[in-house]
């Protein structure tokens, strides 16, 4: 009987394209939650707004239990946080060191590594919304209606957002995509919606404002989860038309380097 030939010569090729896209997912997650400032940007910032919010009375939420105002909201900015905030500047400097440009040329391809940047987004948000959704619970928070209608909320939300930070990471340089993306983290946390309501601003300001991705990200999960409505049509019509708008610029105006 002749004994097996081992064949020991390497075999080079890529892997699956999925294994390399949750390897470099796996990749993106970790990067994520090292960095010290994402960090204070996606759990930290979240986490006490909160609960400060919830247990001091600094605001008035027009009634109602203000845990029940804050808890949807809070987890709008959570989305907000990390699919533009930590994206869009994570991928400028990432673009200004070529990282972007050496990355595109392995087999894992341009449109692999943006839908593993993706995968990335979704599962950080995934942990957020695990912290968040148990403080908010040991604060008294006792969400309602349909868990698939806020899910489909956050995947709108998370388009538009990725949107807006792709666009703003693919054609500013890397420093004012960092200025730029703390600027706007500011004015949409204090003008969308997620501790203040609204209805404490001007009625000439109110229309614009709701605008906001935002805003309609955090009124349509306040609506579902603290109201127990069904699926806002407003909110679900805002956030579409701006990841449409972004995503569509974005493909037309991304640099590589």
């Amino acid at each position: 009987m002749t004994a097996p030939v081992l064949d020991f010569t390497p075999a080079p090729g890529a892997a699956p394209f999925p294994r390399m896209v949750l390897a470099q997912a796996g990749a993106e997650i970790r990067a994520m939650l090292r960095n010290g400032e994402q960090l204070l940007l996606t759990l930290i910032i979240p986490v006490l707004l909160l609960t400060g919010f919830s247990l001091a009375p600094l605001i008035d939420v027009g009634g109602g239990s203000r845990v029940d105002f804050l808890a949807p909201g809070v987890l709008a900015l959570a989305v907000m946080s990390t699919a533009f905030t930590g994206q869009a500047i994570a991928t400028g400097f990432e673009r200004r060191y070529g990282v972007l440009k050496r990355l595109g040329a392995t087999p894992l391809s341009r449109a692999g590594l943006m839908l593993a940047k993706t995968t990335a987004v979704v599962g950080v948000e995934a942990i957020q919304a695990v912290i968040i959704v148990v403080v908010g619970l040991a604060l008294g928070w006792r969400p309602q209606g349909s868990f698939l209608s806020a899910a489909l909320l956050v995947v709108l939300g998370t388009a538009a957002f990725s949107g807006l930070g792709l666009l703003m990471a693919g054609t500013l340089r890397a420093e004012a995509t960092l200025a730029g993306a703390n600027l706007v983290y500011l004015v949409l946390l204090g003008a969308g919606g997620v501790v203040f309501p609204l209805s404490k601003y001007p009625q000439g300001a109110q229309p614009v404002l709701e605008a906001l991705p935002i805003s309609a990200l955090s009124s349509g999960l306040r609506s579902v989860l603290a109201q127990g409505a069904g699926l806002p049509l407003v909110p679900v019509v805002v956030l579409t038309l701006w990841a449409v708008v972004s995503l569509g610029l974005v493909s037309r105006t991304f640099r590589w380097e």
